[in-house]
């Protein structure tokens, strides 16, 4: 495998085995120069000034927006929303098209296999509202097959989220077919693209996705800035999720007209180099090429996978094939708690996750109260994998038994 480290500051300086991605990447020296180089060269507050610096900061924001619309081939760059993350852009469609359109004897459908972030808004929708959230459940494998949305879609069906790959188990999950049985029904769906958008092509047209959300730091940018896709006519019915600066035409005394799509729901002073470091992080991943990134995930999520059924006393949570757990790779070891597994590989200069994952009703449905994970990034490589593989072999043996 071509070691791609190199690019990355951090993992070239410090000695880690960074098998954490899917809590957040590590950024690339192309990015970390970027979102340097929007500060020292495009500073000024983006949408506001007329000064020839306040225009440019303004044409590479709004390119920067170019840039995702392309990414994920929304039709318009109208159709994208810059936030802070995922969660956030999952709360703007919450508060307002959820509130806005949901009434007692709808339904809304989301999986037990949701990230927090993904099923909490949808319970204070349904609090408020009245609106009946209904729970889609998994085989014990992870499994959510056409026949189970099938079953599960209805005519009060109004709104479904999913997640299209879970951070627990790494299963990519039936988005096209969720979308095309809701939309028989008049309703409206949201993808939760956190844990895809980095690491697999994604099509909103194709996919007919009425909304999607990521986030930039899964995907080698910087923290704080994330994407909100939806459909223009959606956007255009959606009120203002907040209110405030550069999001309005004309104020008066006694109210307001909000701006056109999409700086009404960008209320305040924009995340510039954020939205300016996230467009580099899509060339870099272009660059690179997202069938390379896919490919080399999930070599490296197999060699793991194969070498982690090989020591006595790990269960690995999920599917029973490599292929099914796209770079995500959930387990337990007999006898020793999660954190402990974590701790231990940290002295080993391993860096892998440890807990519920922010989705504890997942881990309680399949039994557990919390998991190790490992998640791959396409730049780690097999020796990564070794020094994972070899701290867990003797790591019983470490704790006594």
């Amino acid at each position: 495998m071509q070691n791609f480290k190199k690019d990355f500051p951090l993992l070239m300086h410090q000695d880690i085995a960074y098998l954490d991605n899917a809590a957040t990447t590590q950024r690339p020296l192309q990015v970390l120069e970027a979102e340097r180089e929007f500060y020292e060269k495009y500073n000024a507050n983006p949408l506001r000034g007329l000064y020839d610096l306040g225009v440019l900061a303004t044409e590479k924001y709004e390119e920067s927006r170019e840039t995702v619309a392309q990414f994920i081939h929304a039709s318009s760059s109208r159709e994208i929303v810059f936030t802070r993350n995922a969660t956030e852009s999952i709360n703007l469609v919450a508060y307002t098209y959820g509130l806005a359109n949901l009434k007692e004897g709808d339904e809304i459908l989301i999986t037990v296999e949701e990230h927090h972030s993904n099923m909490l808004p949808w319970q204070m929708v349904s609090q408020q509202t009245g609106a009946t959230l209904v729970y889609l459940e998994c085989d014990k494998d992870g499994l959510i097959s056409d026949e189970m949305v099938c079953s599960a879609v209805n005519e009060h069906t109004k709104l479904a989220a999913m997640t299209h790959i879970s951070n627990v188990l790494g299963r990519k999950n039936p988005v096209e077919t969720l979308i095309r049985e809701v939309h028989k029904v008049g309703g409206v769906v949201l993808v939760d693209a956190a844990q895809s958008a980095p690491h697999i092509p994604v099509d909103v047209q194709k996919m007919d996705a009425d909304f999607m959300a990521f986030s930039g730091h899964k995907m080698y940018a910087p923290m704080g800035i994330g994407v909100l896709y939806g459909k223009e006519r959606l956007l255009e019915e959606m009120p203002p999720f907040l209110t405030g600066g550069e999001m309005i035409e004309v104020v008066t005394r006694c109210g307001a007209t909000y701006a056109e799509l999409p700086h009404k729901f960008e209320a305040g002073t924009v995340n510039g180099g954020g939205a300016y470091a996230l467009a580099k992080a899509i060339s870099f991943i272009k660059e690179i090429g997202q069938d390379t990134i896919e490919k080399r995930e999930m070599e490296l999520t197999r060699y793991a996978f194969e070498g982690m059924q090989q020591i006595p006393g790990i269960r690995i949570q999920g599917s029973t094939k490599a292929e099914e757990h796209y770079g995500i790779i959930s387990f337990a070891l007999d006898g020793v708690h999660p954190h402990d597994i974590a701790s231990i590989l940290s002295e080993d200069h391993v860096a892998i996750r440890a807990g519920h994952h922010c989705a504890q009703p997942l881990l309680a449905y399949l039994g557990v109260r919390s998991t190790a994970r490992v998640s791959m990034a396409y730049y780690n490589t097999e020796e990564d994998i070794d020094r994972l593989l070899q701290s867990l072999s003797t790591m019983r043996q470490k704790m006594g038994y």
